[in-house]
């Protein structure tokens, strides 16, 4: 007899837009050198493509498309070009016209940016496109996409035809993208559907989202629902404005939820918080202490109620483990900490549990703090084991220690 296996999970190709999108933004800038271990540390992240950057806008993200180019063993690479000669001319000779190079060419794809950024009309629009990926291919481009600016903001009237000539001259993506971050989920999964019965099933979909609204991260995943086929993300979301999808939001959800989902891809979340801390090294990030898997509080706690449970058992409060991201669980201690921290030190520190040491120790270094501040329980190890050195039939009360 045999079992029928269930249908395989679709793979999600993860494009990263860290060195382009995220870059891009105010105080990211990085040299082509921190771009290049950036680069390595996404492809050893699992990453199936990097956008190196924009060759045409500085001698800067020329050389470090070049540098990546060279440099790159298992993931392909990506540029963003204008619908210009002189752009697809220099990203060919930054990183070449093989199929390991994505080259990618940004349409205008609303009225708005047509009329108030542009100065064209809709036919303008459309024909710039048809007489860019012919000079892309004439160089040889073996991969290139079509990418939407603003297609969240442009009717079908415009965009079909507009796409429709882009997979007619050889685009093999299409990337739709969210680019004020003005759609809710209901609506991007409705364009990415209409999008997707448009074109070839061969012709990857990819979804580019911003986070004005907080929203890249589910309008991402109402992409993939609608048939999307990738999702273009940046290390702790960084980019214009408020941001980018997240690929450790992303990489989260579909290692928890991906058989759900019906999706998988290929990133490896271990390798996610070491790209993340060369990328704060570079940038010099400071991220939300309450951020999502990177955060300083992401695996902490310390309030009481908490900890007595996940001092039994983690699953309590714990529905996504650290290790799985190269991150450690704490218990820190701290004003809304209570008694069962404070015997699992004494426990940990090899010492006795006595209810009349818990308690002096509660009072010392818990009840009485009048700060935020908290310590970690092996700093308070320290504490306990130098406090009873020190008072060997137990510990008076004493002020509260902050760090």
């Amino acid at each position: 007899m045999t079992v029928e296996q269930g249908p395989q999970p679709r793979r999600v190709s993860v494009f990263d837009s860290t060195l382009r999108d995220g870059e891009q933004a105010p105080g990211n800038a990085m040299t082509p050198e921190q771009k290049l271990e950036i680069a390595l540390a996404l492809e050893a992240v699992g990453v199936d493509v990097i956008e190196t950057g924009f060759p045409s806008s500085s001698p800067s993200d020329f050389k470090a498309t070049r540098l990546i180019a060279e440099s790159l063993t298992t993931a392909r690479f990506a540029t963003l070009n204008r619908a210009d000669p002189a752009d697809i001319s220099l990203a060919a000779e930054a990183g070449g016209v093989g199929p390991n190079h994505q080259l990618q060419l940004m349409a205008t794809g609303s009225d708005i940016h047509l009329e108030h950024k542009r100065g064209l009309t809709r036919a303008q629009g459309i024909q710039e496109i048809v007489d860019s990926f012919r000079f892309a291919r004439s160089l040889g481009f073996a991969t290139v996409s079509l990418a939407i600016e603003d297609a969240s903001r442009g009717g079908e009237a415009y965009l079909r035809p507009l796409i429709e000539a882009g997979v007619a001259e050889g685009a093999d993506t299409v990337v739709v993208a969210d680019t004020t971050g003005c759609l809710i989920p209901a609506e991007y999964a409705d364009l990415i559907a209409r999008v997707r019965s448009w074109i070839p099933d061969d012709v990857v979909l990819s979804c580019h989202c911003h986070h004005d609204m907080g929203l890249s991260l589910a309008n991402a995943l109402a992409g993939i629902a609608a048939g999307a086929d990738e999702v273009q993300v940046t290390l702790a979301g960084i980019g214009e404005r408020s941001g980018n999808t997240p690929l450790e939001e992303l990489a989260v959800v579909l290692a928890y939820k991906g058989e759900q989902l019906g999706v998988t891809s290929t990133v490896h979340t271990d390798r996610l918080y070491p790209a993340y801390q060369l990328l704060c090294g570079f940038i010099g990030l400071t991220p939300p202490r309450n951020k999502a898997i990177f955060g300083d509080n992401a695996f902490a706690t310390q309030a009481g109620i908490h900890q007595a449970g996940m001092l039994r058992a983690p699953i309590t409060y714990e529905y996504v483990e650290p290790h799985r991201f190269g991150r450690e669980r704490l218990l820190l201690v701290g004003r809304h900490s209570g008694r069962n921290v404070v015997r699992h030190v004494i426990e940990q520190a090899g010492v006795p549990v006595d209810e009349a040491l818990v308690e002096h120790l509660y009072e010392d270094y818990v009840a009485n703090r009048t700060n935020g501040e908290c310590v970690s329980t092996d700093d308070l190890r320290q504490l306990v084991l130098a406090k009873v050195a020190g008072h060997p039939t137990g510990p008076t009360s004493g002020p509260a220690v902050a760090r």
